[in-house]
């Protein structure tokens, strides 16, 4: 099992012609994503040759959806064309749509954010890597040989930090990953994750990742203690970010004792979630949490 990305998702990718896109595309297939369209306007009728897969490149995504049944877009276009091209994937129906570029204009995403809640559609990003069901299926550009497929869950905004949990615990692999990106507003959030993962019943353990600014982790928490059953590790980044400096992701930012690190990490404490102080010991906690539930 796997949570909103698995082997029958039909992928179509909104700026696939350009140089990342197109990069990306040839990874995803190599994962064995089922890549079925791109989209660029104006090139409709062009195909794009991956070596053993070619791929047709539509005009519109309604154009893409009609005709190949595409029912996920992964986004590589510039920032100024990202409000555009999610509101087109949105008017697609689109049910799932996994913004990777960074950059985008905060009220901007507020704006296609609110479009997609009215119509249905789930916004991964922006500002983010995707996600990865190992074995199934990859949107984004998280690296697919790192890990391998098992029964881990993992939430995570920060992507660098994505590719080190999954690479640590990659011998007992994961259901899904998703890095839902450090942007102040974006369109999944931690608590998405953890109610999907909670409902999953190919998932048997949570790893959360977080890092200063905001109060997401704090209200996963306290999430976590009303609604997960399952056990959840979690790891905070940005113990040693000074105040009022963005670390990183826009986001990122601590202001007075607001979206402090420990802050974040007593409140998660609180509710019976281990907190790592790294990513390996995050890891070591996860081993253990696993190794003491097969008792």
């Amino acid at each position: 099992m796997a949570i909103f990305l698995t082997k029958d998702s039909r992928v179509l990718v909104q700026g696939m012609t350009g140089s990342e896109g197109a990069r990306h595309t040839a990874r995803m297939l190599a994962a064995g994503t089922d890549v079925v369209a791109g989209v660029t306007p104006g090139k409709g009728g062009q195909v794009v040759d991956f070596g053993e897969r070619t791929v047709p490149v539509h005009s519109s995504v309604a154009d893409a959806v009609a005709e190949t049944g595409a029912d996920v877009s992964v986004v590589f276009v510039p920032p100024r064309h990202v409000h555009a091209a999610v509101a087109e994937a949105v008017a697609g129906a689109i049910p799932l749509c996994v913004v990777i570029t960074e950059g985008v204009p905060v009220q901007d995403t507020i704006r296609f954010r609110a479009l997609a809640t009215a119509s249905g559609t789930r916004i991964i990003g922006p500002n983010c890597p995707g996600l990865i069901s190992p074995g199934q299926s990859s949107a984004g550009i998280i690296p697919a040989d790192i890990t391998t497929a098992g029964r881990i869950g993992l939430v995570s905004k920060s992507g660098t930090l994505t590719y080190q949990l999954m690479y640590e615990l990659r011998d007992l692999g994961f259901s899904t990953a998703v890095g839902i990106g450090g942007d102040p507003v974006v369109g999944t959030s931690h608590i998405d994750c953890l109610q999907a993962f909670q409902d999953d019943p190919g998932t048997d353990a949570i790893v959360m990742i977080g890092e200063i600014g905001g109060d997401a982790e704090e209200r996963a928490a306290a999430y976590i203690s009303s609604h997960v059953t399952k056990p959840v590790v979690a790891y905070v980044a940005g113990f040693t970010a000074p105040e009022g400096k963005t670390m990183g992701h826009a986001g990122a930012i601590v202001s007075g004792s607001s979206g402090t690190a420990q802050a974040k990490k007593e409140a998660l404490e609180a509710v019976g979630v281990r907190v790592g102080g790294t990513p390996s010991e995050t890891a070591r906690l996860m081993r253990s949490v696993l190794s003491a539930a097969a008792r």
